[in-house]
């Protein structure tokens, strides 16, 4: 064991550094929503009350028909009964510098930074790296990720991966972030992204990386199509592109999703900090983040369409969810500007009754908002080439709403300790309210093409509830459920922010809380739904956690819930951002949903020193996760390296995927 080089008094346990690299220092700016938009659960108004029924009437209706919010958590099972599929002792929290797995498991590493992706790519060295070779080799710190069947068996797959951003100290000796050189920048230009690659995996569930002419690079300089009511609007037009419909490279991407027609979507997160000298006298700019007059990475100095001051519609090009086609190599991604424009951990399909599909995606930052869209357009059966080509057009025609929570305990109940109401549970009500469709706006004042564009002033604008960190959001395979990842959200309750909602029911929250959301019927296109939270994380011993009821002396502590997955079993999956707070390093955890045992979480695995935890993937016989930013830990650099994983000696450390497995067994079982 050995302790973590963190700064204690760090929001919420995360290094500094990490912060400067993925984020650009959101935790210590401003916080971009200023808006005054009031807690819904708080308005006393004719019109509130009115609402208020309607969504209560609804949700009572929910309740008859057998699809209430959740489950109410049983008494936890005392004969020593374990959930189908979670089967395994929990790992132990801890802080050494590799992956741990339950005991009978093994695990491999598939690919690291910069290892190959075709014949001719160069093997990686770190001293003498080139942008050449980068744009031909693994990129780096990959984040969601996502395996698709080539073949009936599935031992053939595509490993899909997103690279959410570049952490220059920890990639070049004697980085210099004053002057960095072209090289060096260009370098980061091509390990952003997006990597597809064939695998293999044998019997025992180890995955094998395979060279193929499936497999691809995406880049900050890979050419985009914009898409939707937006596509071609002033506000995304530049000098190279008048048109505003065609875009270089996707930056920070961060969680993304699978859709039914095998494409993947991925979300632009926090591409504000790439953009520098913005115009002081647009405030819209401002509500972005999008605030310096130099970005940490100083890419406005060797391409201008990072300095606003040249070229002021670039940034708006950025935020949006893409779209990549993996079976086709020579396809151009899209940009869908029908979904809005913000900080998008992800997006997650689901299919509707009727056929039509809806997308929820979280705005990643403190008091943001959840958002949903619906399509016009009703999905294809079947995987002809004109199926698969109108599918991809789904997510450009529809409606797109955000979400508004009203809680159904006193005000006085929810006093920011964290402390459960009298009722036993955080639950309530909400709705969906809309913001525009095609080219129709719902909210005054505004244009469609600034509510797409500008998509977080129009949910200020109509009120939605401010939440902590929405993150990645997922839909359970057999109930429908949706269920999201609250991050933390250190600034709720200080002066002048939004005090504690029963939403989000911790001032100074570290680390975080998982949403259960059951829309109206079971039905997806509903604009009414109940809500509870499943998990109110942290340390078990202390009083302001909360895992739904279960007996918090037999679960294993976690901090930041950040991406979700399910298993076949439909067990909830949860891949933790700065568990550090609590003293220990990141992991992936198990939950069960439903039954006697809801509420119980149990530890699976645990990443190195510095690194997160993102992108689970939970199969049959094989789990993998992204471990990203390996070491990133304040002090440390290429020159100071403090984890040596997953290569060892006195290696560099290198974002990597690992997959796990039990021989002969399956996951859990």
């Amino acid at each position: 064991m050995r302790p973590l080089p963190l700064l204690p008094n760090h929001p919420a346990g995360r290094a500094r550094v990490t912060c400067r690299y993925r984020c650009g220092d959101a935790c210590f700016h401003e916080v971009p929503n200023t808006s005054a938009n009031p807690y819904f659960g708080e308005l006393v108004n004719r019109r509130a009350a009115i609402r208020a029924g309607v969504v209560v009437a609804a949700a009572a209706t929910a309740t008859a028909t057998g699809t209430a919010a959740a489950e109410p958590a049983g008494t936890p099972t005392a004969d020593g009964a374990v959930t189908a599929g979670l089967d395994f002792t929990p790992v132990a929290p801890n802080t050494l510098d590799r992956v741990v797995v339950p005991e009978g498991y093994h695990q491999a590493v598939v690919i690291r930074w910069g290892d190959p992706l075709f014949p001719d790519a160069p093997a990686f060295d770190f001293d003498h790296q080139t942008a050449a070779a980068q744009a031909r080799q693994f990129g780096y710190n990959c984040d969601f990720a996502a395996l698709l069947p080539l073949d009936p068996a599935g031992r053939a797959q595509l490993l899909v991966t997103n690279h959410e951003y570049t952490g220059e100290p920890f990639m070049f000796r004697g980085y210099d972030p004053e002057h960095p050189t072209r090289e060096q920048v260009e370098i980061a230009w091509a390990a952003h992204g997006l990597s597809v690659l064939r695998v293999e995996q044998g019997r025992d569930g180890r995955l094998t990386p395979r060279f193929s002419p499936l497999n691809r690079r995406i880049t900050a300089t890979t050419p985009f199509r914009l898409t939707g009511p937006a596509a071609g609007s002033a506000l995304l037009r530049t000098t190279a592109d008048p048109t505003g419909t065609l875009v270089l490279g996707t930056l920070n991407n961060c969680a993304g999703g699978v859709t039914p027609w095998g494409t993947i979507l991925s979300g632009e997160e926090n591409f504000n900090q790439y953009f520098a000298n913005p115009d002081p006298a647009e405030p819209r700019l401002a509500r972005y983040g999008v605030t310096k007059t130099a970005t940490e990475r100083k890419w406005e100095r060797f391409d201008p369409r990072f300095d606003l001051a040249r070229e002021p519609h670039e940034v708006n090009r950025f935020g949006w969810v893409v779209e990549v086609d993996p079976h086709d190599p020579t396809s151009t991604p899209v940009k869908h500007t029908a979904l809005g424009r913000f900080k998008h951990e992800c997006a997650n399909v689901r299919i509707a009754r009727d056929g039509r599909v809806v997308a929820y995606s979280g705005d990643d930052e403190r008091f943001e908002y959840i958002y949903k869209f619906v399509s016009d357009k009703k999905v294809r059966q079947g995987s002809s080439r004109s199926a698969r080509r109108h599918n991809m057009t789904l997510l450009d025609e529809g409606t797109l709403s955000v979400a508004r929570f009203t809680g159904d305990s006193p005000a006085e109940e929810i006093d920011g300790s964290g402390r459960l109401p009298s009722d036993g549970r955080f639950d309530g009500r909400g709705e969906w309210v809309p913001l525009a469709s095609g080219g129709r706006s719902f909210v005054p004042g505004m244009t469609a093409e600034e509510v797409y564009v500008f998509t977080r002033l129009a949910a200020d604008r109509v009120g939605a509830t401010k939440m902590d960190r929405p993150e990645d959001i997922q839909t359970h395979p057999h109930t429908g459920v949706v269920y999201c990842a609250l991050s933390n959200n250190v600034d709720r309750g200080k002066e002048g922010r939004e005090g504690a909602t029963e939403p989000n029911p911790r001032v100074g929250n570290k680390h975080g809380q998982v949403l259960e959301l059951t829309e109206r019927g079971g039905d997806a296109l509903s604009s009414t739904f109940s809500w509870d939270l499943l998990l109110v994380c942290g340390d078990p011993a202390s009083p302001d956690t909360y895992f739904a009821g279960y007996d918090k002396s037999r679960v294993s502590p976690i901090s930041s819930p950040d991406n979700v997955a399910f298993d076949r079993h439909g067990n909830l999956w949860i891949a933790s951002d700065s568990g550090a707070a609590l003293g220990a390093n990141d992991g992936l955890y198990a939950v069960p949903v439903s039954g006697r045992e809801r509420g119980h979480l149990k530890a699976f695995l645990t990443v190195p020193v510095g690194a997160e935890t993102c992108g689970p993937v939970i199969g049959e016989r094989v789990v993998t996760v992204c471990v990203q930013h390996p070491g990133e830990v304040d002090g440390a650099s290429a020159d100071n390296p403090v984890s040596h994983w997953p290569d060892g000696g006195d290696s560099q450390p290198r974002p990597s995927v690992v997959a796990v497995w039990r021989p002969g067994r399956r996951i859990g079982e």
